[in-house]
């Protein structure tokens, strides 16, 4: 029998390496951009994935209200909640949350692929949004993620 053993490698919070990343969101399209931050705060593009834990990076999104849509969403696409009062069904298109708070979009849109448990809470987290190009996260040293 071969004495090589090869073993599973589990991460654990103590094990983890976190790392800081930042993104410009202009002229991104928002399901792409939306798609590759959450795959990163999720840590499923590292070696050491654990799907129980909370293994992925801190992402910083720059100029959030410069995030594209194609095709006719802007205007078509509505965001729909309810007030919880009878008949307080109330609706928004993208245009008029991107006029009002441009960081919304990105967010519901992150927040809709990452697990909606406890750990998809914390992972959300370690997602900051900023509609201009400042951030108060320059002590950390952010990498550029490339979206394309």
């Amino acid at each position: 029998m071969d004495t090589l053993s090869y073993k599973t490698i589990s991460a654990n919070k103590g094990t983890v390496n976190k790392e800081w990343y930042i993104v410009d969101a202009t002229n991104e399209i928002l399901g792409r951009l939306s798609t590759k931050v959450a795959m990163t705060l999720r840590g499923k593009n590292k070696s050491d994935f654990t799907p129980h834990v909370d293994c992925g990076d801190n992402v910083i999104i720059i100029n959030a209200e410069k995030v594209r849509l194609t095709g006719n969403k802007v205007v078509d696409k509505k965001y729909i909640r309810h007030t919880g009062y009878p008949g307080g069904q109330r609706s928004e298109t993208v245009e008029q949350v991107l006029k009002k708070n441009p960081i919304k979009v990105i967010e519901h849109a992150v927040k809709g692929m990452l697990p909606k448990s406890r750990l998809g809470n914390a992972i959300f987290k370690n997602l900051y949004v900023y509609a201009g190009d400042k951030h108060p996260h320059e002590a950390q040293q952010p990498k550029e993620l490339k979206i394309n």
